[in-house]
C-alpha cells in the first residue's frame, strides 16, 4: 500500500472502522451461523477506506446537542440527506441522525452500486454480440469480474463524496451517529445525548424482505444489502423474485457469467407494469440464457456436498435444483424497529411502515416522515421529493401534498422499463376513459441503426382530450426518456403541444414526438377530412380561374 495512503489519517481511521464492524458481525452477519451461510464481507480496499471515511468516520465525536432543533432528521439516506440541505438551506437548525452509514441504500448497496455493475454487465454482452454490429469481438469474451466489482467500489467511493460529513457539517448541521429513540413525544435520545425538537422527519428507509423458505437462512442467501461485497463470480445463481431488484441483479450476473435462475411465483416478472413490457423482458431474458421459471415457488432449501439445493413447486410439478448461490430479490420492509415511535404517538404497522396524511405528518403534529419508510413507491427520486414537501411543510407550514407528486421509475433491465402516471387498469378502476397511443421502437430510424428496436412508447390520454394520464416506454434508454414526459404531466402540457416540439434526429425520443402526432391524426375527423377537401377544391379553382 502507498506509504502516503497509510499515512492519512482518513484512510486509518476508516480501516479501524472496518475492522470494527467486521469484528461486531456487522459486515460478516451472525458469527454464530454456520460458515457457508456467512455473507461475504466488504473487501477493504482503497476505495472502501475512502467511502467509510466519508460516510461513518471511525474518529467521529457526536456534537453537544442543542438547547432544542428546529428540526431533527432521523435516517441519512436519500430522504434525509434532502431533508438536511433543504432545512439548512433555509437557515434551520437541524440535527441529522444516522445509525450507520450516511448516504443510506442507495449509495451503498442500492441503484448506484447496481447501475455500475450493470453498465458492465451490458458492455460484456456487446462484446459477445460484436458480430451483429459488424465488428469482430474476443472469442471468448473474458471477463474479470474482480475487475467490474473493483469499478464499482470505485465509482461508489467518488460519490459518498456528496453525502460525506464533511458536507454536512460545512452546511451547518449537526451530525450524529448511533441509534434514535424516541423518549417523548419532542425528544429523542442518540446513544447518551438526548435532544429536543420543535419538528422532526423520520426518514429511516426500508431493508431487503428475506422470503421465509425453509432452510434458507441455515444454507445462507444473498440481498441487495451484501451482494456487492462479492470478489468472485457466482458459477451457478438462483434468484428468487421476479421485481425490479431481482431482474436487474438477475440479468447483469448472467451477462457476467453465472449460469443464471430466476423464479418468480406471478406468470409474469415485474407484476405492476404493463403486461406486454414484461414479455418483451421474458424475451430478453431468454436470449440472454437466463433460464426462466414463471408460477414456480421455492419452498425449501438444504446444504448437500457443499451446495445448495434448492426444492421448487410449479402447479403440481416438483423439481430441485443446486446452485452455488441464492440471491433474493422480493420487496423491502420499512425500518420502523427499534425506534420506540409508540412513546413519540406515531402509529405505524410492520409491513407498511409509518402511517402518514397527505402532508406527510403523523399522528403526532409535530412529526412527519419521508421516504421508504412510508411511502408506497420506495425509490430514490420519490423519496427525495417526498422529504422536501416534509420540510416544507414543517418549517414553513406549508400546504403541499404527496397525492400531487408525479413520480417516475424504472426498472434497469436491458432494455429498461419506465413509468409515470396512470396505467390502463387503474384508470378503468377509477372510470376515467383512456385512450392509448403506441410507437414501437422497431419504427423509429434510431432504434434500428442502434440495434436497439426491441420496445414500444405507450402513452395514455384522457379520452377526448390531450390530457397525459400516464406512460410506459420500453426501450435501451427508457428512463431517460421518461423524464419528457413527467415534465409534460407537471406542467399540463397536453400531447397536442408535444407533437410542436422538434426533436433531434435522429434520436430514440422521437418516438415520443410521433405518439403525438398519433394523436394528432385522431382530430382530423371525417367532417374535418370533408372540409378540409372542400377548402383545397374551391381554392384551387380559384387559382385555376
Amino acid at each position: 500500500m502507498d506509504a502516503r495512503l497509510r499515512a492519512d489519517p482518513s484512510w486509518l481511521a476508516a480501516r479501524r472502522f472496518s475492522r470494527r464492524m467486521v469484528a461486531a458481525g456487522r459486515f460478516r452477519g451472525r458469527r454464530l451461523m454456520a460458515a457457508h451461510a456467512v455473507p461475504p464481507a466488504v473487501p477493504l480496499d482503497v476505495y472502501e477506506h475512502s467511502r467509510l471515511a466519508h460516510v461513518h468516520p471511525e474518529s467521529w465525536c457526536n456534537p453537544i446537542p442543542a438547547d432544542c432543533y428546529q428540526l431533527v432528521i432521523v435516517g441519512a439516506g436519500p430522504a434525509g440527506v434532502a431533508a438536511a440541505e433543504a432545512a439548512a438551506a433555509l437557515g434551520a437548525r437541524v440535527a441529522l441522525i444516522e445509525r450507520h452509514l450516511l448516504g443510506g441504500t442507495c449509495l451503498n448497496t442500492g441503484c448506484l452500486p447496481s447501475n455500475t455493475l450493470i453498465r458492465t454487465s451490458r458492455l460484456y454482452a456487446e462484446m459477445r454480440d460484436a458480430r451483429h454490429y459488424g465488428a469482430c469481438g474476443p472469442r471468448p469474451v473474458q471477463v474479470d469480474f474482480a475487475a467490474a466489482m473493483e469499478r464499482m467500489r470505485r465509482i461508489r467511493s467518488h460519490l459518498s463524496g456528496e453525502d460525506s460529513v464533511r458536507r454536512l457539517t460545512a452546511m451547518g448541521v449537526d451530525v450524529f451517529f448511533g441509534p434514535a429513540r424516541f423518549s417523548g413525544t419532542d425528544t429523542l435520545t442518540v446513544s447518551e445525548d438526548t435532544l429536543r425538537f420543535r419538528k422532526a422527519i423520520i426518514a429511516t428507509g426500508a431493508r431487503p424482505h428475506v422470503p421465509s423458505i425453509p432452510g434458507l437462512n441455515e444454507a445462507g442467501c444473498l440481498t441487495n444489502a451484501n451482494v456487492f461485497n462479492l470478489t468472485e463470480l457466482p458459477r451457478r445463481l438462483l434468484v428468487i423474485g421476479g421485481g425490479p431488484i431481482g431482474c436487474e441483479l438477475a440479468q447483469a450476473f448472467c451477462r457476467l457469467g453465472s449460469r443464471t435462475t430466476i423464479v418468480q411465483d406471478l406468470p409474469l416478472f415485474l407484476a405492476k407494469e404493463e403486461r406486454d413490457a414484461a414479455q418483451i423482458l421474458s424475451d430478453a431474458f431468454a436470449r440472454d440464457g437466463i433460464e426462466v421459471r414463471l408460477n414456480t415457488t421455492a419452498v425449501a432449501v438444504r446444504m448437500e456436498n457443499g451446495q445448495k439445493c434448492v426444492d421448487l413447486v410449479s402447479d403440481d410439478y416438483h423439481n430441485t435444483v443446486a446452485v452455488d448461490t441464492i440471491l433474493t430479490g422480493v420487496g423491502r420492509l420499512p425500518n420502523v424497529e427499534g425506534l420506540n415511535l409508540e412513546a413519540a404517538g406515531v402509529d405505524y404497522a410492520a409491513g407498511s411502515g409509518i402511517r402518514i396524511d397527505d402532508f406527510l405528518r403523523t399522528g403526532n403534529p409535530r412529526i412527519y416522515a419521508a421516504g421508504d419508510v412510508c411511502l408506497e413507491h420506495k425509490y430514490t427520486d420519490s423519496a427525495a421529493a417526498s422529504a422536501r414537501i416534509a420540510v416544507q411543510n414543517a418549517l414553513l407550514r406549508g400546504r403541499r401534498r404527496l397525492s400531487e407528486m408525479v413520480i417516475p421509475w424504472c426498472t434497469f433491465t436491458d432494455p429498461e422499463i419506465a413509468h409515470v402516471g396512470l396505467y390502463v387498469r387503474e384508470a378503468n378502476r377509477q372510470g376515467i376513459p383512456v385512450k392509448t397511443f403506441t410507437i414501437p421502437m422497431h419504427e423509429i430510424d434510431r432504434g434500428v441503426t442502434d440495434g436497439e428496436d426491441a420496445g414500444f412508447v405507450k402513452i395514455h390520454v384522457r379520452e377526448r382530450t390531450d390530457q397525459i394520464l400516464g406512460a410506459t416506454i420500453v426501450a435501451r434508454h427508457a428512463g431517460d426518456m421518461i423524464n419528457e414526459i413527467t415534465l409534460a404531466m407537471v406542467a399540463g402540457i397536453g400531447l397536442r403541444t408535444l407533437a410542436r416540439v422538434i426533436h433531434a434526429y435522429p434520436t430514440q425520443a422521437e418516438a415520443i414526438r410521433q405518439a403525438a402526432d398519433a394523436y394528432n391524426r385522431t382530430r382530423l375527423t371525417p367532417r374535418i377530412h370533408a372540409r378540409i377537401r372542400r377548402w383545397l377544391s374551391s381554392t384551387g379553382s380559384r387559382m385555376s380561374g
